[in-house]
């Protein structure tokens, strides 16, 4: 797979996870809303479940809002040339990891590799931030080597 087919494969699983992450919020969200509809008023002024499940309900709203605000950011990397330098959007192939700089997701596996899903916020993103393929850095004591950049 060519390095642009597959940055774009890597986008799509992660929409694919973002858009579970945001589907999850929104269903407990609305659980928790529903909950505390049925439940009703409080019954006496010691009675704090419905304002336990309206607590729960805005809980899962600003995750739901934090989702779909990193959802939206997917959205924004640029497919058009590969990275020439370590910036938003890029994959990052280096001796012992792979990293795709977007939104902090975790771990993807695609074509029996792992991609480490990073934001550029994270430490790691800082100390790398700029670099062209072959040039080193040193995180947390470890010399690391950019191989290949896309």
């Amino acid at each position: 797979m060519d390095k642009l087919k597959l940055k774009r494969r890597l986008i799509e699983l992660c929409i694919e996870e973002q858009d579970k992450i945001v589907h999850h919020a929104k269903a407990r969200m609305d659980e928790a809303q529903q909950s505390a509809n049925e439940y009703g008023q409080p019954q006496d002024r010691f009675d704090s479940y419905r304002t336990q499940m309206l607590g729960k309900r805005d809980m899962f709203a600003k995750q739901l809002c934090k989702a779909i605000d990193d959802r939206n950011v997917l959205d924004r990397i640029e497919l058009i040339e590969e990275s020439d330098k370590v910036a938003f959007g890029a994959v990052i192939v280096m001796e012992d990891q792979n990293l795709f700089v977007s939104i902090s997701l975790g771990k993807i596996n695609l074509e029996n590799r792992d991609y480490f899903t990073i934001s550029p916020l994270v430490p790691l993103y800082k100390a790398m931030e700029g670099l062209k393929k072959g040039d080193s850095f040193e995180f947390n004591g470890n010399k690391r080597i950019i191989i290949d950049l896309f």
